[in-house]
């Protein structure tokens, strides 16, 4: 008798090499992972997510227009439901309402919804999710004036928003004061701002080095200035400016530091009727920095500054409150402003 032999089907034959070829990719892919983890660890490096600027400032826009419309609504429909959220340090009623609630809800979850990764503080807080998305349209006056492909990583972003700023103003329907603003900080500088009046639809956009939709105004004046101050602290700081400048020097009082800034700037035509005109904007006591980083961002794209008191850059990487006092200003010798004021320290007033 013929001995017998073991015969392999073509389907076993390849059954068998995938099962061999299978083994051989996970131990070969496991040591690759290996190694990939520990040349990380011994180098310090990792692999980085990143967000590219130009589509982070398209989600600020679209989210404060958001905002801005649910700011809108409720006071047209005059269910503001107010109540109080305390305190200031000066002693001033901090008001809440329906509309700073609502827009918090719509900006802050357009922004972590599209972009999960960056940190995002917010003047309001509550728990409530809204799966809002972003649209992915890029304005036409962006996609103009900014290049796309600018890309940073995630861990050095943070996001500043205000849903709605100068709330006192808008519960006594005072609303060209009223702002929603958002803020783009990289390693703590201000680089992105946005500022949105929700009872005109007009925003105003600026990105560091890049550009901007509005310009400063073309001319400005420091001998005497006319000055922009708070409206709720107008008493101190109307010493402070005559101090500083003179006792014919023009005081401002307004609510909201959005609109304060956007006073230093040169306002469309169709909104200069509505909005004050002043040459520097000053506030000398405590102030939170998502009132002020889409201000500061504003203005340092178009060549000015903010500052504190004492011409300090101020950190918007860090904890929320500013305790320097500012001073902003574009198309003036900022310095010299800054050597007209006199010793005052925010956290003794």
């Amino acid at each position: 008798m013929a001995p017998m032999g073991i015969r392999l089907s073509p389907l076993g034959v390849a059954v068998f090499c995938l099962l061999g070829v299978g083994v051989i990719y996970h131990l070969y892919a496991g040591v690759i992972s290996s190694r990939l983890a520990a040349f990380r660890s011994d180098s310090g490096l990792s692999f980085r997510r990143t967000v590219d600027m130009r589509d982070l400032l398209a989600v600020s826009v679209e989210a404060a227009v958001l905002g801005g419309k649910e700011v809108k609504t409720v006071r047209e429909e005059n269910n503001l439901k107010e109540k109080s959220k305390g305190k200031t340090r000066e002693g001033a009623s901090e008001p809440l309402t329906l509309g700073d609630l609502q827009s918090h809800r719509k900006m802050f979850n357009l922004i972590k919804n599209t972009f999960p990764d960056i940190t995002v503080n917010s003047e309001e807080h509550d728990n409530v999710v809204d799966k809002v998305t972003w649209s992915r349209d890029i304005p036409g006056d962006i996609l103009d004036k900014i290049v796309g492909g600018k890309e940073v990583p995630t861990e050095s972003v943070t996001v500043w928003i205000d849903p709605l700023d100068a709330t006192q103003e808008y519960t006594e329907n005072l609303v060209k004061y009223v702002t929603t603003m958002v803020c783009v900080a990289v390693d703590g500088k201000p680089v992105i701002g946005v500022i949105h009046q929700p009872f005109t639809a007009f925003t105003a956009w600026g990105f560091v080095g890049q550009g901007s939709n509005i310009r400063p105004r073309s001319s400005y004046s420091i001998s005497p200035p006319k000055v922009i101050v708070s409206r709720s602290h107008s008493g101190k700081v109307k010493n402070f400016i005559q101090d500083a400048f003179g006792n014919g020097t023009t005081i401002i009082p307004a609510g909201g530091a959005g609109y304060k800034v956007l006073s230093l700037l040169e306002m469309p035509a169709s909104e200069t009727a509505s909005t004050d005109q002043a040459d520097v904007y000053i506030h000398i006591t405590f102030i939170k920095k998502w009132d002020i980083c889409a201000g500061a961002a504003l203005l340092k794209t178009l060549g000015g500054q903010m500052t504190t008191l004492k011409g300090e850059d101020i950190d918007y990487s860090d904890t929320p409150l500013n305790k320097g006092g500012l001073v902003a200003s574009v198309g003036v010798d900022h310095k010299a402003v800054l050597e007209r004021l006199p010793n005052w320290d925010p956290e003794k007033h």
